[in-house]
């Protein structure tokens, strides 16, 4: 499951072309932008992936689990540089959701962001996303391949409890939160293979104020990859060959979370 911590809440930094650069998180995380409205009970669709709970873990999980199961996964020192530990569950659903829609806060990523800057090379009259740009995502992917995935989904059916929990605090108290991980990542699994170098703009500014950091601002110059959601932003950002290997651990990973009786 810390495939989707990676895809998910690591995030590199910029959840869109758009995203300003930002310190590490707070504290404290913050819920989700966007949150419709609740549903009517009626109107609720089942769950279409549960969780089984291990048996032989008869003891509620614990935010101190959470620590304790991510050093486990990657090593205390890498959990220590990397990870917002502190109210993790919350900042983990709220990620895995908003991977899914148009923006992805950089106040409620479950870890810290990457130092760099997008690398843009001309080309003709216009900007594309440089060749090395790829390069800044290339040690969290080899991360991501380091992980044990049934390991890690057992952890996560372990810990499921908390995830549900914090998943309903955010503002969805009728939803099951295996059956919103799912889906994003079958959104992910679906965003556009791109071969080519990506054409990138920065909008125009207008006014005597120009923004320090310009990099930030710049959005694909595609309007169909431009309206992709963050996740399938992101895994462009990465570059076809990252994407491609980041696609096969997500395919795992959905294997693992759908098989109904998770690993133990």
């Amino acid at each position: 499951m810390l495939l989707a911590i990676g895809t998910a809440g690591y995030l590199w930094r910029q959840q869109h072309l758009a995203a300003p650069e930002a310190p590490p998180a707070p504290a404290v995380a913050a819920a989700p932008t966007v949150v419709p409205p609740a549903a009517s009970a009626a109107s609720e669709p089942g769950i279409q992936y549960p969780i089984e709970a291990p048996v032989d873990n008869p003891q509620a999980a614990t935010p101190l689990d959470v620590e304790t199961a991510l050093a486990d996964l990657f090593g205390r020192k890498t959990v220590l540089s990397m990870f917002q530990t502190q109210d993790f569950a919350r900042r983990f659903v709220a990620t895995i959701d908003n991977l899914g829609r148009p923006h992805a806060p950089v106040a409620v990523w479950p870890v810290n962001p990457t130092a760099g800057r997008l690398a843009v090379e001309k080309k003709g009259d216009g900007e594309v996303i440089g060749a090395d740009n790829g390069l800044r995502y290339t040690p969290f992917v080899l991360l991501v391949e380091t992980v044990d995935l049934p390991k890690a989904v057992a952890t996560y059916a372990r810990l499921y409890p908390l995830f549900q929990q914090a998943y309903e605090d955010i503002g969805f108290p009728k939803r099951y939160f295996n059956d919103r991980l799912v889906a994003v990542i079958d959104q992910l699994l679906a965003t556009p293979d791109v071969n080519e170098p990506l054409k990138i703009r920065l909008p125009q500014i207008n006014g005597p104020l120009q923004p320090e950091r310009p990099w930030v601002l710049y959005e694909f110059e595609d309007p169909a990859l431009q309206s992709l959601s963050a996740g399938q932003k992101i895994l462009l950002r990465m570059g076809p060959v990252n994407e491609r290997r980041m696609k096969v651990k997500l395919m795992e990973l959905r294997r693992l979370v759908t098989a109904g009786s998770m690993p133990r």
